[in-house]
């Protein structure tokens, strides 16, 4: 079964996100699934399985599976692009377990369809507070996360978190992030999840569900260019809609192989 690794929000090769895509040709099982994701020990596996004329996708880290993956549907939609299985021109509609995700590419950018994750101010716990190490001017949280906005850029770029400490939250991750101090992007943001075998994941598409709408309403406009600030880095698009966020990003092809078991 055709097996590629690509790198999403980045056109560049080595930076962004890597992500594995597997092409199943036949239905397999979670633990076979969970144990292709852990040898390739990638921050997200992709499976996509095409049946009865739709595409399934499910993403696994190398400890677990996730509801949902933007890096990893971002590096499916080109994989299937770029394989020729699905006409360039052509939106691709995956079936997950968050719901169907429609995927097209535009002026070269592929842009994910959704849905917005709303946000709650919360009380900081002691937990995160000790974990940061940092001043934050606003905490939130998500279904999924804890956010905290900290006054600057700097503070974002140069957080080293307890890992340990923020493995222990009851959360998803935590979004640290801040209005961007460089005029081409107009916020920056890096995101830490532990409890899904991920100290620091280098661009996490599904953080900005909710990255979009808080500057929405900070910055008072529904676009913006994004940053992840992470080692690697990664440059996102983002339009907010009324219950939906568009996110775009490139991808590159690292490697194309087969899956020989």
């Amino acid at each position: 079964m055709n097996l590629s690794i690509l790198n999403a929000f980045t056109d560049d090769p080595f930076k962004g996100n890597p992500a594995a895509v597997c092409f199943l040709r036949e239905i397999k099982d979670n633990d076979w699934m969970q144990t292709v994701a852990k040898e390739l020990n990638l921050p997200t596996t992709a499976f996509i399985r095409f049946f009865n004329n739709e595409y399934y996708l499910r993403w696994f880290t190398p400890t677990t599976e996730i509801p949902i993956c933007g890096h990893g549907t971002l590096a499916s939609a080109y994989f299937l692009w770029e394989k020729g299985f699905v006409e360039k021109e052509k939106c691709i509609a995956f079936h997950t377990k968050s719901g169907t995700l429609k995927v097209q590419l535009l002026d070269g950018w592929i842009q994910l369809h959704f849905p917005a994750i709303c946000l709650e101010t919360a009380d900081a716990p002691d937990l995160l507070i000790n974990a940061l190490g940092v001043k934050s001017i606003y905490v939130g949280k998500s279904k999924f996360d804890y956010f905290v906005e900290v006054e600057s850029e700097e503070i974002v770029r140069s957080l080293n978190p307890n890992i340990d400490l923020i493995a222990q939250l009851p959360v998803r991750g935590v979004i640290v992030t801040s209005k961007s101090s460089n005029s081409k992007f107009d916020f920056v943001s890096r995101f830490f999840s532990p409890t899904q075998g991920i100290a620091e994941d280098y661009v996490n598409g599904s953080s900005y569900c909710c990255l979009g709408p808080y500057w929405k309403n900070k910055l008072h406009k529904t676009e913006f260019t994004a940053y992840q600030a992470s080692e690697r880095g990664g440059i996102l698009r983002v339009k907010v809609l009324d219950d939906d966020v568009l996110l775009s990003g490139k991808a590159v092809t690292i490697l194309d192989g087969k899956l020989t078991v």
